[in-house]
């Protein structure tokens, strides 16, 4: 049975984030200075009272969580979804701290959600909620401040009433770069919406090539299993298939889809758009959502949401890699396991970051009033997720070469043994590290 920690986004955050302390000596002897690391700055609950399409009032709550800002302004998505609420956004901006920070662009965390099922909602009705959440957010965020984006169930038309409605609250401002994953004809930028998918694909091919997994050097002929068939993970399918990979499993929250021979991606495709839903494709063995999980391959792309392999099914994924696509979906005990097994963990704020790479690009063209060209933005992509590889496993490598000396060090000031480091431990080494020098060249106000 699931831990009850396990369960919980932020208990999840703050245990991945001690696990890197042991490698900090900055944060050792400092616990203050870690609490303030940790600890996110501001956290913001709003009632929205929203009218529905038949003339009901419905009220929902919003939230928005600005983490840090050390590094720069807050960034970080708005979800819409049933399960929101103040510890899942919380873990959500921690985790956007550490993911700006690893890939090393001037951003720091932040996250937003309206609590609310999306499937019940009309165009109109996701309109308002949208517009009066960021009203009510009113100053709180802005171009130098909090810039929000696109996450789960939100997309590029919600953005653009992201950025109209503030707009319409500052007359006279260049209020295009307050969101990112804006339409085109809106300050958008070319591959915003495939970023994330594209990052994970730059991720995985870079870290078989520089030799992350031994016996696996590239994507061409190795099999994939995609859990959760919305943006990232339908794009990650494609790309994947595209560089060579064999897509034998799909799955989205109704069920999923298994052939050891591959799947044909355009009938997936056509499934989902047609019916809402990749179960029920046929010749394809029909799964339930998780079993995806478990299928034999050589990766697997969690791309849904948190807490998905946990103590309960992680002894039974075989895939060699895990490239999470969605933020958070693996627990600390499941990492131990895995680890356990030699499955590697490509750790979310490495795999998924491509979003947040390519939205301080579009940042960067709104607030300079150019356009990037779609090859730059790709070139600049793949350069900032291989350089942020290329230093988790070698960091990995450096703290595994110490490990004895970092190990009796621990042991003497606690009386407790100190893991072996994985892979998402390098990259919060590298990542809280980051934030950590910045903290201290920058000193504590006034």
């Amino acid at each position: 049975m699931t831990s009850p920690t396990e369960s919980d986004a932020a208990a999840v955050a703050r245990e991945q984030f001690d696990r890197c302390r042991p490698y900090l000596a900055g944060l050792n002897g400092s616990p203050g200075l870690a609490e303030w690391l940790f600890l996110p700055e501001r956290v913001i609950k709003v009632v929205l009272p929203v009218e529905r399409d038949n003339g009901d009032v419905e009220t929902f709550l919003g939230y928005r969580v600005q983490h840090s800002r050390i590094r720069g302004p807050g960034k970080g998505g708005i979800r819409f979804y049933p399960s929101v609420d103040e510890d899942e956004v919380t873990a959500l901006a921690t985790w956007m701290t550490w993911k700006c920070a690893l890939v090393d662009i001037p951003f720091g965390g932040a996250k937003g959600g309206v609590a609310c099922d999306p499937s019940t909602l009309s165009p109109a009705e996701k309109r308002r909620i949208t517009r009066r959440f960021i009203a009510e957010l009113g100053k709180t965020i802005g171009p130098n401040s909090d810039i929000p984006a696109p996450d789960l169930y939100t997309d590029s038309q919600t953005m653009a009433w992201v950025y109209d409605t503030y707009a319409m609250m500052h007359p006279g401002e260049n209020a295009l770069p307050v969101v990112t994953g804006k339409p085109l004809d809106l300050g958008g930028i070319a591959g915003r919406d495939t970023a994330t998918a594209q990052g994970a694909l730059y991720a995985t091919q870079h870290f078989l090539e520089i030799g992350g997994k031994p016996g696996l050097q590239e994507l061409s002929g190795l099999d994939v299993a995609v859990q959760g068939y919305g943006n990232a993970g339908r794009n990650a399918a494609h790309l994947f298939h595209e560089a060579g990979a064999r897509i034998v499993a799909v799955s989205d929250t109704r069920g999923g889809a298994y052939d050891p021979n591959g799947l044909d991606l355009n009938a997936v495709d056509t499934l989902k758009d047609t019916t809402g839903t990749v179960l029920g494709l046929d010749g394809a063995k029909e799964l339930d959502h998780r079993e995806v999980l478990e299928v034999p391959c050589d990766i697997l792309i969690p791309a849904a949401i948190e807490n998905q392999i946990t103590s309960e099914n992680a002894d039974r994924i075989q895939a060699r890699v895990v490239v999470e696509a969605a933020n958070g979906p693996t627990t600390p005990i499941a990492d131990d396991i895995l680890n356990a097994k030699g499955s590697a963990v490509i750790p979310d704020i490495l795999a998924n970051a491509g979003g947040v790479i390519v939205s301080y690009f579009e940042w960067v063209q709104n607030l300079e009033h150019t356009q990037t060209d779609p090859g730059d933005v790709q070139t600049r992509l793949r350069t900032k997720m291989h350089r942020a590889t290329e230093q988790v496993v070698a960091t990995r490598a450096a703290l595994i070469e110490a490990f004895d000396t970092y190990a009796a060090d621990w042991k003497e000031r606690t009386g407790t043994d100190l893991r072996h480091p994985d892979l998402r431990t390098a990259a919060y080494v590298v990542a809280v590290g980051r934030c950590l020098r910045a903290a201290e060249q920058r000193g504590i106000w006034p």
